[in-house]
């Protein structure tokens, strides 16, 4: 038998939520890891931290659980920063993501993933490595209007 419902071929499909997350150590410099060979995509670019929002779960719990997995220290202080509407062709995804600004003690920070980092470095958003993760420079732009702000 078949399912008789309208539209039960057709796969429902609705954007994801990401908290995005510029570590910064304070006095201007963002942490950035570059992705390794087991990232999701865009290995070899360098990239600010992100995570899914888990249900149930607040945007400032999500960042420090992200915070702590990725880079195995605590934000000091997480304060939002922007949203973005995320739709990519490659990989096909949409998504929307909150960007937050995360005080974090820079002597802390580590690796926390190796299977996904093989990298970390503190970068003054005017003089960042290379190559950038394509979603980069427009967390760096909100980054940046928030410093002036």
């Amino acid at each position: 038998m078949s399912d008789q419902r309208p539209g039960a071929d057709q796969v429902r499909r609705t954007p994801s939520v990401s908290c995005v997350f510029l570590c910064h150590d304070g006095r201007g410099r963002v942490l950035l890891a570059r992705r390794g060979a087991g990232a999701r995509d865009e290995p070899g670019t360098w990239d600010c931290g992100a995570g899914a929002l888990e249900y149930g779960e607040s945007f400032e719990a999500a960042v420090a659980r992200e915070v702590a997995e990725e880079y195995v220290t605590r934000p000091l202080e997480i304060e939002t920063i922007g949203v973005r509407n995320v739709l990519r062709e490659e990989p096909a995804s949409h998504w929307v993501a909150v960007i937050f600004a995360v005080r974090v003690d820079p002597a802390e920070a580590a690796i926390g993933e190796p299977h996904k980092f093989d990298e970390l470095g503190w970068f003054s958003p005017d003089a960042l490595p290379s190559p950038l993760h394509s979603q980069l420079a427009e967390s760096i732009k909100l980054f940046r209007a928030w410093q002036e702000a």
